[in-house]
């Protein structure tokens, strides 16, 4: 679900990338560095998207990550047009295969063809 407040969130929810709640932006990170910190996952293949979503999201040239800017063009464009749940089931298999991307690119060490 999505609220404008934390106050909003139900006790049986766990509310991520808003401000002031454990999920969110910590530090230098943005909240999907955090989440994959706060659950201890050390995949490269998600800590490789973690660097794009990092400059999609914060833009602070912390990561040389030439893909941010079309994620951040493509998901901002598609805010503008769709709600949160068509928002949603269109992201989810851009963000799968995002990860199937880049983990056959740690396979073969190097981008696939």
């Amino acid at each position: 679900m999505f609220v404008d407040d934390p106050e909003q969130v139900p006790g049986d929810a766990t509310p991520f990338d808003m401000r002031g709640v454990v999920l969110g932006h910590q530090g230098a990170d943005c909240s999907f560095e955090t989440i994959l910190r706060h659950h201890g996952l050390a995949d490269p293949v998600l800590w490789s998207l973690a660097r794009i979503v990092h400059e999609a999201d914060l833009e602070d040239g912390l990561f040389d990550a030439p893909e941010a800017a079309g994620l951040d063009v493509v998901l901002r464009g598609l805010s503008m047009v769709c709600d949160d749940a068509a928002v949603l089931a269109v992201t989810r298999p851009v963000f799968d295969g995002l990860y199937e991307y880049f983990r056959r690119a740690t396979l073969l060490d190097r981008p696939p063809a």
